[in-house]
């Protein structure tokens, strides 16, 4: 599982027909209460956006929690994190 910030949003003119309507959204990743590198990650609630604290998780796992069919992602969101108690 990993944490982070949403910073972006990614536009793609061609993309995979499972991938439709899914946001594809552009995370910086907060490792041990330090900013780590961007992702790419598929928007599983739909409702996140700009310098909204999210959950995510990562691998074959994450494919699987769209259950109508697999899509093709390597990093998916799936929550929202209210309250982060460490500074960056």
């Amino acid at each position: 599982m990993y944490t982070g910030v949403v910073v972006g949003s990614v536009v793609a003119t061609v993309k995979d027909s499972a991938l439709e309507g899914v946001p594809l959204l552009v995370v910086q990743k907060i490792e041990n209460g330090k900013e780590g590198g961007l992702v790419v990650a598929a928007d599983q609630t739909r409702q996140a956006g700009l310098d909204d604290w999210v959950y995510m998780i990562g691998s074959k796992e994450a494919a699987r929690i769209f259950r109508v069919k697999r899509i093709p992602v390597d990093v998916a969101i799936v929550g929202f994190i209210d309250d982060y108690n460490e500074k960056l």
